[in-house]
């Protein structure tokens, strides 16, 4: 959503929670769904634990599913999500994405727009659950440093690129959150 500033800082969250379960996850569970990885070439060197997604070929209507990593980290992201919600947005919307991301240790996502149009309408919420020193996040031709413990807002409808030149990965649970007003036909499974 284009939000009129490169990036919003939403403040501290509760997110230890959160943080010790992703880490907690083995190589499998990073690599048991690799739909992003496989359509978008920009996502080609992450791997991500997906826990809900709406793909969009049907849009303004979506069909929302719980995908794999439901079970594992529902029970701590969704009181996370929650209260980012309560705290920062209008209630009544509807979360349509959510996972961890990792970018490898020496990976780039390249500069790009997130173009769907689910993306012009939901806020585009990264908790930092992991990052280095050098990682870079570009916004706008802007570098900027997201911090473990905060949340942010991300306008994806500007130019951004992540690179980590850093030996650690770097991981982010990235959330889309859809306001009322925005949301045309959402189906859950």
């Amino acid at each position: 959503m284009d939000i009129t500033e490169t990036l919003r800082d939403l403040n501290n969250v509760p997110m230890q929670a959160l943080r010790d379960v992703i880490l907690a996850q083995d190589d499998e569970a990073w690599l048991d769904q690799e739909y992003r990885q496989k359509t978008y070439d920009v996502h080609h060197l992450t791997q991500s634990i997906v826990m809900i997604f709406a793909e969009g070929s049907k849009w303004p209507n979506l069909e929302v599913r719980k995908e794999s990593g439901w079970d594992t980290l529902s029970a701590v992201a969704v009181p996370l999500m929650e209260g980012i919600i309560a705290q920062h947005y209008s209630p009544g919307g509807t979360v349509i994405r959510a996972m961890a991301a990792k970018l490898v240790a020496g990976g780039v996502i390249k500069p790009h727009k997130d173009v769907h149009p689910s993306f012009h309408h939901a806020h585009r919420i990264h908790v930092p659950i992991t990052t280095n020193s050098r990682v870079r996040f570009m916004i706008d031709g802007r570098p900027h440093r997201l911090e473990v413990g905060k949340a942010y807002e991300v306008n994806n409808q500007l130019r951004h690129s992540v690179m980590n030149k850093g030996a650690e990965d770097r991981i982010t649970f990235i959330f889309d959150y859809m306001p009322a007003s925005q949301v045309g036909s959402v189906a859950h499974d």
